[in-house]
């Protein structure tokens, strides 16, 4: 039995169709960032350990997931970025758009995917880093 990490990154069926390695892509950052939140000590409090789902989408479930009521602080980073903190349970679900212009990127560059979701979600969970004044990674 596998126990669930802290950060789930969850690409849609819309991505995973689109891009075949990013299921891949994504499991290798999760175990990189769940690892670097780890060493910068964002689960002192095993009891109270903070879950967040980063949610990979395309422009236009963004869109609709945007529009949506959700339960919780709502916190808007960028035109394709933002989450729902639910304090109570501590949970963030952070919804990322992959813009149009970004999909047009990475269909015509396929090698790019990598190093760019990685640099997106770094810089995404640097920014729930800020908002919650824990050590960036």
């Amino acid at each position: 039995m596998t126990e669930k990490l802290p950060i789930a990154i969850m690409p849609s069926n819309d991505l995973m169709a689109k891009f075949k390695q990013i299921k891949s892509v994504s499991n290798k950052l999760e175990a990189q960032f769940n690892f670097q939140t780890l060493t910068a000590n964002w689960y002192g409090d095993e009891n109270n350990i903070l879950l967040i789902n980063l949610y990979l989408e395309t422009n236009e479930v963004f869109q609709c997931e945007i529009k949506k009521d959700h339960q919780g602080d709502i916190n808007q980073y960028a035109d394709d970025v933002f989450s729902v903190y639910q304090k109570e349970t501590p949970k963030i679900n952070c919804f990322i758009a992959i813009t149009p212009a970004e999909l047009i990127l990475l269909e015509q560059q396929n090698k790019l995917l990598p190093r760019y979701i990685e640099a997106k979600l770094h810089k995404i969970i640097n920014l729930i880093a800020k908002q919650l004044t824990l050590f960036p990674i």
